[in-house]
């Protein structure tokens, strides 16, 4: 409080100092909703793209703690995706002379990359048969790497990620005689990982090149599901990196709780002898998840 006198003394006026600086009651919480869409970033060698995939909303809200001179935020994110699952098939031919010490380390490290953010599931390990359906006999492999990924995208994450890279070169590329990958978006977004024990199928196809020929084969793997007894998973589509395919188009991953349900399947009543006549070439391998 500030008092004021006259000349004898008397008081003249009072007044409060702070009176005309009052601060003004908190204006009422506002919302702000923002809509976004995604965008793509590639690797530098690439053209940017813009991708047709789900967008995403924000919602923010000023604090209602005045006192601190900092701006606060609350955020919140909603998304959703229908792409499906990703499915990223790795077989390799190591060299016959290979120390298995450089071996088990190729598997430890390749194993270790299952702790990428972008890696949804991640096995890999020596192979349980290399497939007696298997039609072209130059290609016998005797490892395989699977996992699985929310989306394109993030298997162009892993695959441009520089552990990854730094693990294929240092113990994978100078131990192998071949190597070949296929992957397919397999449809299903909610595909649990295959637990460990169970024993996969994994069948790869050459079409013969005609688009409604594609289109049968497809149908007739799709169709494999209902077909054979005892798979617990299935996922199968066609190839969208065909650079290292080697001319496969179409795959197919069967799931079944063990190896003995695996071993009692006919795979050549199941699927062999229905699209052999549009198939150039397949191969057929086995694999029990460590």
């Amino acid at each position: 409080m500030l008092e004021l006198f006259q000349n004898d003394g008397s008081p003249s006026t009072r007044f409060h100092p702070l009176e005309s600086y009052r601060v003004p009651k908190p204006q009422r919480e506002t919302r702000t909703h923002l809509i976004f869409t995604s965008i793509t970033c590639l690797p530098p060698s690439q053209d940017l793209s813009l991708k047709a995939i789900p967008s995403f909303s924000l919602t923010f809200s000023p604090s209602k703690h005045h006192r601190h001179p900092k701006f606060r935020t609350r955020l919140s994110i909603r998304m959703s995706s229908t792409q499906g699952v990703v499915e990223h098939i790795v077989l390799v031919k190591v060299k016959d002379d290979t120390e298995p010490s450089k071996v088990n380390a190729m598997l430890n490290a390749l194993n270790s990359l299952a702790n990428l953010d972008c890696v949804l599931h991640l096995t890999v390990g020596p192979l349980l048969h290399n497939g007696a359906n298997t039609t072209t006999s130059d290609l016998r492999f005797t490892h395989m790497l699977h996992s699985r990924y929310n989306s394109k995208e993030d298997l162009q994450a892993y695959n441009a990620n520089p552990n990854h890279i730094g693990t294929a070169r240092e113990f994978l590329l100078p131990i192998i005689d071949d190597l070949m990958v296929v992957d397919w978006v397999a449809g299903d977004p909610s595909l649990p990982p295959p637990a460990t024990g169970s024993a996969l199928r994994i069948s790869f196809l050459k079409v013969r090149e005609r688009d409604e020929v594609k289109d049968e084969v497809l149908g007739a793997v799709r169709g494999m599901k209902d077909s054979v007894r005892g798979i617990g998973q299935f996922s199968c589509g066609e190839n969208i990196t065909p650079e290292r395919a080697k001319g496969f188009s179409i795959a197919s991953l069967a799931i079944f709780p063990g190896k003995r349900e695996l071993e009692g399947v006919d795979w050549n009543e199941g699927l062999v002898n229905k699209v052999k006549e549009h198939v150039e070439s397949m191969v057929v391998i086995d694999y029990v998840v460590p």
